[in-house]
């Protein structure tokens, strides 16, 4: 991994990458995770064009959107989720992409504003069935994508999963290849309609977004390579 990147180089490298692995050059969108990251260095990037902001703190990030509240932001929590946070991330955030258990579904289903659009989610799955790490077992995903269909406050997006650190190509790309699998597979018990809405395969850091991308990913979260070491 090279950087930081500028956003247009960044940017520019993703579609390279799927131009060469995916033949096109424009459908991995950008989460920039802003973790630990200053509301300066987000409205920069905001004023250069970057829209979607990843973050894994609650107090957080309702302390950045507090001094960011004049900028049109696209929240996505992307961290672990307690029960007593649910309803603070329901009323705030856009996308919440760390769903892994019926419980924290129905809260943050239940939560959700009635004035607001149904909260954009994603399962989070542990591809590489870490003990430590959190996430639905492969095995265990299509149950939690059924249950969460069911709940008219949440639109279901895809699968997000954040693999076992490898330093080998080769190695990403085979955790990267089974998330894909799985997605598909999900896409597959969907009816036609329904899988144009199931259209989002989250995954790729820093550290290995081009065998993400070759992999299939239709969105990638990238924070170090972009801002830089974080403080």
């Amino acid at each position: 991994m090279r950087g930081p990147y500028l956003l247009n180089d960044l940017l520019t490298q993703i579609k390279a990458y799927e131009a060469r692995f995916q033949g096109k050059s424009h459908g991995v969108s950008l989460v920039a995770a802003s973790k630990q990251q200053t509301s300066d260095k987000i409205r920069k990037l905001y004023q250069e064009g970057q829209r979607a902001f990843g973050e894994n703190h609650l107090q957080e990030a309702l302390e950045k959107m507090m001094a960011l509240r004049d900028c049109e932001i696209e929240w996505h929590f992307i961290g672990p989720i307690q029960s007593n946070k649910t309803k603070k991330i329901a009323e705030n955030f856009a996308w919440v992409q760390s769903i892994d258990s019926e419980k924290i579904a129905k809260r943050l289903h239940d939560q959700r504003p009635l004035t607001l659009s149904p909260l954009n989610v994603c399962i989070e799955v542990n591809i590489d069935e870490e003990p430590t790490k959190r996430g639905v077992l492969p095995d265990s995903v299509w149950s939690l994508v059924h249950y969460c269909r069911k709940l008219s406050r949440l639109s279901v997006r895809g699968l997000m999963a954040i693999p076992r650190i490898k330093d080998n190509f080769h190695d990403q790309c085979a955790s990267f290849h089974e998330m894909f699998m799985l997605w598909q597979a999900c896409k597959e018990r969907l009816v036609e309609k329904e899988q144009e809405v199931f259209d989002t395969l989250s995954m790729g850091m820093s550290a290995d977004f081009e065998a993400a991308i070759k992999e299939g990913a239709t969105m990638v979260r990238i924070g170090t390579a972009l801002f830089g070491e974080r403080p």
